[in-house]
């Protein structure tokens, strides 16, 4: 369980702090607001049958300050950021450049034929420590186990609202990373996205995820009594990693205590299994895959790594194949993956 506290920024956005123990500090001074900019909003793209969002906006967001002006750090003397408090344990705020917002923007003049409409949702900052050398990796297995916790609270939370709820966090400059400290975001969409529609129908078909668990032999990675770190055997990334609940769940807010310790340990082994393979830091992208609106009696979880690099000092870059057909092709066999990583150490804290 964990202890919630709510507070509100200058410019009127919600502050969430999580955390162990109940939070009592008082506030310090935090960033002034900033103009708004011009709204967001959708366009749909009719050839590939999805929504496309403009938020001009974001432009102007924070790009790489040094660690010293980090607006994700707790404050300190002469230093203002998100979080006016000088300890937390996990900060979630509304996101100061968002791309979705609860009044979205409005409808530029479009030619004939384009179909538009206003980017309704919701963006929040997911923050994991007060620590700014911090990672995934290094953190403890009951701080990540209340990372899944917080996902969980947040997913039920905005569901109530929103058909599409998206953690996932962004690591390395590489992947085009802006704040150096740790953390991920949360996107509640008001729809449900075509990529995220077409796994939950496959899954609503079929048990896809429930026989990927049964059979995956050599594709495993570790195991736990009630969760699995795995390589799927349709990777489109090298070293592409799963980590799945053995018990079918639509998303982290329905999984047990037991199961949320289990997810959390190969959660942080697998991060650090993953910088150990070329002795550096990975790139890669964090998505935990929930249930849309509909499918949460057949939607089987999963938290999804995929790393950018394939090899020491290459990155691996989407290209003509991928961005022109969207076909991925993969250097690396997902067996051959699974057994490599299998030999790295995972220790780390407990």
């Amino acid at each position: 369980m964990f202890s919630l506290r709510e507070h509100r920024l200058p410019d009127g956005r919600e502050l969430l702090l999580f955390g162990r123990s109940a939070h009592r500090e008082e506030p310090c001074e935090s960033l002034p607001p900033v103009s708004p900019g011009a709204g967001s909003h959708l366009r749909w793209h009719p050839l590939r049958g999805e929504w496309v969002a403009y938020a001009g906006a974001r432009q102007g967001r924070t790009f790489l300050p040094a660690a010293s002006f980090c607006p994700l750090c707790p404050a300190a003397e002469g230093r203002l950021g998100e979080i006016p408090f000088r300890t937390f344990e996990i900060a979630v705020f509304e996101n100061r450049f968002p791309a979705f917002s609860d009044a979205g923007g409005a409808l530029p003049v479009l030619p004939p034929g384009v179909e538009a409409a206003p980017a309704k949702g919701r963006c929040e900052v997911v923050v994991f420590s007060d620590d700014h050398r911090a990672a995934l990796g290094t953190l403890s297995d009951d701080r990540i186990a209340l990372l899944f916790e917080v996902w969980g609270a947040r997913v039920e939370a905005l569901g109530r609202e929103y058909p599409h709820v998206l953690p996932f966090e962004n690591r390395g400059e590489e992947i085009g990373v802006t704040l150096h400290h740790p953390h991920g975001q949360i996107y509640a969409f008001p729809f449900i996205p075509a990529q995220v529609r077409r796994a939950a129908e496959a899954q609503a078909a079929s048990p896809v995820i429930g026989d990927l668990l049964r059979h995956a032999g050599e594709l495993e990675i570790e195991a736990l009594d009630e969760a699995v770190a795995l390589v799927p055997p349709f990777a489109m990334y090298p070293y592409e990693t799963w980590i799945l609940p053995r018990r079918r769940a639509p998303g982290p807010q329905a999984l047990s205590g037991s199961e949320r310790q289990a997810m959390a340990r190969l959660l942080g082994r697998a991060v650090r299994r993953l910088d150990g393979l070329f002795g550096s830091p990975m790139p890669y992208i964090l998505t935990v895959q929930c249930a849309p609106r509909g499918f949460e009696d057949s939607f089987h979880m999963s938290v999804e790594i995929r790393p950018f690099r394939r090899d020491s000092g290459k990155l691996k870059y989407l290209a003509g194949v991928e961005q022109g057909a969207g076909v991925f092709l993969a250097d690396i066999l997902p067996e051959d993956a699974a057994a490599r990583l299998r030999t790295l150490p995972a220790g780390g804290p407990a």
